[in-house]
């Protein structure tokens, strides 16, 4: 076995069984567990997905929301054990794979069409 097959034995053994279905564009409200001290909660973030990247146990996806008027980005590891659970709240339309025009934008023209 040479050292790639071994990476990827290990990485296989890290990933989740069940992947949530979601695409960029799309409003997800994610369940993160936090840890504070000897407690453990669960946080939920909402937002639009502006990307998703990596491939395998590496893949991400960036989430961003505007809190009481700023801007606010949390970059989640899809396959991470703190990750309980990603529900899709609403489809969006868009046309590519990276939504960074996104963040020059505030109220209504942050706003990406919903899919019919």
């Amino acid at each position: 076995m040479n050292a790639n097959e071994i990476i990827s034995k290990i990485e296989n053994e890290q990933k989740k069984a069940e992947l949530p279905q979601f695409n960029t564009g799309d409003t997800v409200r994610v369940s993160n567990k936090i840890k504070e001290g000897n407690r453990e909660r669960i946080q939920i973030f909402e937002g639009t997905v502006i990307k998703q990247q990596g491939g395998s146990n590496r893949a991400t996806f960036t989430v961003r929301k505007i809190s009481s008027g700023v801007g606010v980005e949390k970059t989640f590891p899809i396959h991470s054990p703190n990750v309980v659970s990603v529900e899709v709240v609403r489809k969006g339309k868009v046309r590519r794979a990276k939504l960074n025009y996104l963040r020059g934008r505030v109220g209504k023209a942050a706003k990406v069409k919903e899919y019919i």
